[in-house]
């Protein structure tokens, strides 16, 4: 795991002003939260036990509950690759095993340097494109193994240049 810096409370104080005292509101606040962190840091979800005056241990279960929340850091890249029938039988595991291979990580997992993390998704709701997979929300269809990596390391070159990947 990657070492991360401390994290400024402050961005969720108006979420918190907002929520703290509304019951039911513990979902709310971990999206609002996760929108600003893009994941839910420990000492954060701490901090948001304290003012809602909220378990720790009931937030955490929350968190870990509820597939949307992420607790650990996602890269700059984040690759969604559909799983679903259209994508699943036009050969999204063999996509998958050559993102793995090309990058050195699983589902749910995150590179070394930060750049790329993987997720297996259900749908994408691309199915005329399968196998498809998203990253930051530009769509990739009709892939191959090759394609794929052809992409990754397309995306890998422009961080090497300094760039931004369009």
């Amino acid at each position: 795991m990657r070492t991360l810096a401390p994290v400024d409370l402050s961005l969720i104080k108006p979420a918190l002003d907002t929520y703290a005292d509304t019951p039911g509101s513990l979902i709310t606040i971990l999206q609002e939260t996760q929108e600003i962190y893009g994941y839910l840091p420990m000492d954060v979800m701490e901090h948001i036990a304290e003012r809602t005056g909220t378990p720790i241990a009931t937030i955490v279960g929350v968190a870990t509950f509820y597939a949307q929340f992420r607790l650990e850091p996602v890269g700059k890249y984040l690759i969604m690759l559909c799983q679903g029938t259209a994508c699943h039988v036009n050969g999204s595991e063999l996509i998958s095993a050559a993102i793995s291979d090309e990058l050195g990580i699983e589902n749910g997992q995150t590179t070394a340097d930060g750049l790329f993390s993987l997720e297996h998704v259900a749908c994408l709701g691309c199915c005329s494109l399968s196998p498809v997979m998203m990253i930051n929300g530009r769509t990739y269809g009709r892939l191959t193994p090759d394609k794929a990596r052809k992409i990754l390391r397309g995306l890998a070159a422009e961080e090497n240049e300094g760039g931004e990947a369009k």
